[in-house]
């Protein structure tokens, strides 16, 4: 269903596009909504597109290649969206044609490589699957070529070819076959039980043909004998394979005369003897049927999928105010029905539309069901109509009708204070999608897929349709990863700014993963999944949307600002005695003392793949649209909230257990207390109050409620309380309503009460003042990684009519914000600053006479590599690294160009890496002045390049010289 221009150039899939199928026939018959989604990772949001629609997914894996990343991604889309799987191993042909396996090489192969798709997905049911590359490092590939002892332990594993799950095919040629259709073939020839042979035929077991019983490897011990799926499916395939392609014509015609196909006599006699293969073998195992039964007979119908989906699609509200009854009474009733996938003629509509996509008006069908003419709202106005691609999951969806549009932050309690995100729409038609093609409809029943045709000025990328308000709109959409690259994207006409400006609107509503902003600085930054995925979006700009020509900026690379302090170095920060860093508002009321602190790695990784949870965490916040996938925390866990409490004490464990060769027990123990007790005294979180900082609350206890400054004035410290701790449950209400407690008492002990009232007040500057610095570093104003902060305010009093002016108009708070942003900063700046960059993790193939090649463009990318391994049975290395995504522009074209096509990469979003080096390095003891200079003649560290280069980007001042090789001006002309 690959039907764009660009999809069929690149022999990839870009776009999800949905048919509908209509299996068997009569009363049995079945409809099929199957959804083609992309493999390649920068079109990860189609995939979570169509994953949210469906009920069942199929796995798709290259028999040649094995398990690959593409595999980890879709097996964890399809368990976090409660998808019952089924596996296809494709390209079966390619082991006899181009790798020469005999049968039982060919059978151990797939063997291994469905216990490796096992082993992922047992992980994601166990919960122990941290990420891709946990798996890919840590598990050492199976090399061995002995199987199991025994099969019956196989009972857990989720794919089986005895349970049907399983399809062998060869979707180039057409065929493919479950081991169902050999077991029944050889039981009307052998005679024997059907169900015996399908136990029989995967895994150790064996003929015995003297007595004619399936036994297990270990009855077979000093025999040749090979196991039954080689003996009575792989070999009669092989056999069937090099016969055709010897043009062996004898065979050719005892296939058919055996099988009684019905092959036209123009396609037997045809010169290609490749061509005869596909007539003979698609017609002997049809593909179509293999997986359609399948389909039918392993995944589940709509109504016992919704039910087992809903607590994904609509998690259930424990608590509920008491003065709405009516309201929760109907939104359980909503959600009752779409749980049981209700149908009937008073059930409530509830839609759900997973993105929108456009279509040419000319595209469009001219008349409707009745052959009526359909008139096209619109059409004058733009070439592109805006189709929402959504499912129905209750009631009957009927055109013309009337839906509420709920966005993702509906709340039907709050009545008339949700009016901005819910609207009333009617719907102009709805289509049945066949591929390229649509067909009118008049009306849709619940479990089936639709287009519809309405909404495009009403929702811009997702949204929940319901004929109710009262229904709680579906929870949010999880992406793979999240937008790295970013571009700045301007019209080689400045006039055709417009036209741009409203084609990048429509682009930014076409796709479900584009970002579109503003920079302060004016330029439209458009910011993409990969290479691939950025160029789709410029050229259906410059074709589809804007129509214009474009001119495109460097990718803009994102980066994070830290300090130093790694393993044992975590443990010295903590000894070491810091120094605060002051700053003091202009009217001198309010002076700001703030401590820096590095987070633990690992604690870091947590907050950072635990972001939409935090924002379900705390009230009233939501997370980032786009995060990147962590199958480890279940969003509809009745208990996610102590498990991630349970992770982040588990990751300062893990980093301590980690030096604790290099550490006594002694400090280690004091070390975790220290850590705990931060935990225990977390405000909020940033930036975006998700994000990956802590500020911290001082230590009440051993701080003065009130100080005394040189010119007498009395000051009182501004504590707020420790709400992100008391969320997570670190600390009961209780206990932080006594520290609270214990501050107003030693406030108004020795200070006044207007003034302690007074810095309540300014509780929220301290927390937008810790927003705006975490939110933009001092190296190069990107975001703050890893890091705590510990901030200490005090107000002073002041009696002048200077401060009351101040006060009258909020200057006071807008001061506030400003001390505690640069004191945040100043402290950054103070504790050796470091840059840190996202890192892909990159997967390469190459044949071994490019290997050299390859390694020379990973050694110029800054690449690390991880582990290189020969794939068995042929001559293609496959080759695991670390990319720096600053280096990753233009590699795959490098790669590509220097293997002269023989290399291709994989690249997905691993982890954040600091930079060891200092970008503020100049050279001081008489070690370094002897290695590097006195810093004259030496230039910039690749830190202080890359901190320069967003600097220079973003309109900062850098400082650099201008001249870098003065020397006398000299004449080029001669007198003669």
């Amino acid at each position: 269903m690959d039907f764009l221009d660009e999809e069929q150039r690149r022999a990839i899939t870009m776009k999800s596009a949905a048919v509908l199928l209509r299996y068997g026939d009569g009363p049995a018959a079945h409809r099929v909504n199957l959804i083609d989604s992309p493999g390649h990772i920068d079109f990860c949001s189609e995939v979570s597109s169509a994953a949210r629609l469906s009920d069942s997914a199929l796995v798709l894996v290259d028999a040649v290649e094995g398990v690959h990343i593409q595999t980890h991604a879709a097996l964890r889309q399809a368990f976090l969206e409660r998808l019952s799987p089924c596996l296809v191993l494709n390209k079966l042909d390619r082991l006899v044609t181009e790798l020469h396996l005999t049968p039982a090489e060919a059978y151990l192969r797939l063997y291994r490589i469905l216990a490796d798709v096992n082993s992922i997905y047992s992980a994601l049911r166990s919960h122990s699957y941290f990420s891709v590359l946990a798996s890919l490092e840590d598990q050492p590939s199976s090399q061995d070529n002995d199987l199991p002892e025994d099969a019956d332990d196989d009972d857990e594993d989720a794919f089986q070819p005895q349970k049907g799950n399983v399809v062998f095919a060869c979707a180039l040629d057409g065929w493919g076959f479950r081991i169902q259709q050999f077991a029944d073939l050889y039981a009307s020839k052998l005679g024997a039980s059907a169900s015996a042979l399908l136990r029989g035929f995967w895994g150790p077991r064996y003929l015995e043909k003297k007595s004619f019983m399936i036994v297990g490897k270990k009855a077979m011990e000093g025999t040749d004998r090979e196991p039954m799926f080689v003996e009575f499916v792989l070999k009669p395939l092989w056999k069937l394979y090099e016969g055709v392609l010897g043009q062996d014509g004898e065979m050719v015609q005892k296939v058919i005369s055996n099988f009684k196909l019905n092959i036209p006599q123009r396609e037997l006699q045809n010169k290609d003897p490749k061509l005869v293969l596909q007539s003979v073998m698609s017609r002997w195992l049809p593909l179509a049927d293999a997986v359609m039964a399948m389909v039918v007979e392993c995944t589940p119908d709509p109504v016992v999928a919704q039910g087992a989906r809903v607590a994904r699609l609509m998690p259930k509200r424990e608590f509920v105010p008491e003065d709405c009854p009516e309201v929760v009474l109907e939104a359980e009733r909503v959600r009752r029905c779409v749980e049981i996938c209700d149908v009937g003629a008073d059930s409530p509509v509830v839609v759900y539309v997973s993105k929108m996509f456009a279509v040419p008006y000319k595209t469009l069908p001219p008349k409707g069901v009745r052959g009526e003419l359909l008139s096209h709202q619109g059409a004058s106005e733009s070439d592109e109509c805006f189709m929402a691609f959504a499912r129905v999951f209750s009631g009957v969806l009927r055109a013309g009708q009337k839906v509420f549009v709920l966005s993702a932050l509906y709340d039907p309690l709050k009545g008339d204070a949700m009016q901005k995100h819910v609207q009333e729409v009617e719907l102009h038609y709805l289509y049945e999608m066949l591929g390229q093609g649509l067909r009118p409809v008049a009306s849709v029943s619940a479990g089936n897929v639709v287009a519809i045709q309405g909404l495009g000025q009403h929702i811009l990328k997702s949204a929940t349709l319901s004929s109710t308000k009262n229904c709680w709109p579906f929870s949010s959409m999880m992406f793979q990863v999240s937008p790295m690259l970013k571009v700045a994207i301007e019209p080689s006409n400045p006039t055709d700014l417009a036209a741009l400006v409203k084609g990048i609107k429509l682009l930014n509503r076409a796709d479900p993963f584009v970002e579109y902003t503003v920079s302060h600085r004016g330029e439209h930054i458009l910011a993409a999944a990969g290479e691939v995925h950025l160029e789709r979006c410029k050229k259906d700009l410059e074709e589809r949307f804007a129509k214009v020509k474009l001119l495109v900026s460097d990718p803009l690379v994102s980066f994070k600002e830290t300090i130093e302090g790694e393993g044992a170095g975590l443990l010295e920060g903590l000894k070491a005695p810091h120094t605060f860093v002051e700053r003091t508002t202009p009217n001198g009321r309010c002076t700001v003392r703030v401590q820096v602190l590095r987070l633990p790695n690992a604690l870091t990784k947590v907050l950072q793949e635990s972001d939409q949870l935090l924002g379900q965490i705390i009230e009233g916040k939501t997370a980032k649209r786009n995060v990147m996938l962590n199958p480890q925390i279940s969003q509809d866990d009745c208990d996610s909230v102590a498990m991630l409490r349970q992770r982040m004490v588990s990751a300062i464990d893990s980093e301590l257990e980690a030096v604790s060769e290099q550490v006594d027990k002694e400090k280690l123990e004091k070390c975790r207390k220290t850590w705990l007790g931060y935990l225990q005294r977390i405000w909020s979180l940033g930036p975006w109050q998700v994000g990956p900082n802590f500020l911290l609350l001082p230590d009440v206890e051993s701080s003065d409620g009130v100080i005394t400054t040189e010119d007498g004035r009395r000051g009182v410290l501004v504590c707020g309380r420790a709400h992100f701790s008391e969320k997570l449950g670190f600390v009961s209400g209780s206990d932080d309503d006594a520290n609270d407690a214990f501050d107003n008492s030693k406030s108004e002990e020795d200070a006044l009460e207007s003034l302690h009232l007074e810095s309540v007040a300014l509780r929220n500057s301290i927390l937008s003042g810790f927003q705006f610095a975490t939110n933009a570093g001092p190296l190069c104003d990107e975001p703050m990684w890893g890091l705590a902060f510990i901030i200490e305010p005090y107000i002073f009093a002041d009696n002048s009519d200077a401060a009351h002016q101040s006060d009258q108009y909020n200057i006071f708070s807008g001061q506030v914000i400003t001390a505690v942003k640069e004191a945040c900063r100043a402290a950054v700046l103070q504790n050796n600053p470091r840059l840190v960059e996202g890192m892909y993790f990159c997967e390469l193939t190459t044949p071994t006479e490019q290997l050299g090649s390859t390694y020379a463009v990973l050694g110029k990318k800054r690449a690390k590599i991880l582990k290189e391994e020969m794939q068995e049975g042929t001559s293609v290395f496959t080759v695991h690294a670390y990319l720096p995504v600053a280096e990753s522009i233009g590699f795959s074209n490098q790669l590509r160009t220097v293997t002269s096509g023989a290399a291709s990469a994989l690249l997905v979003l691993s982890h954040w890496d600091a930079i060891p080096e200092d970008p503020f390095f100049i050279p001081k003891s008489q070690e370094e002045i002897e290695e590097f200079g006195d810093g004259a003649s030496i230039g910039p560290n690749l830190a202080k390049k890359l901190m320069n280069s967003v600097r220079r980007r973003k309109g900062l001042h850098v400082e650099e010289k201008v001249v870098e090789h003065g020397s006398k001006q000299r004449t080029l002309a001669k007198k003669v």
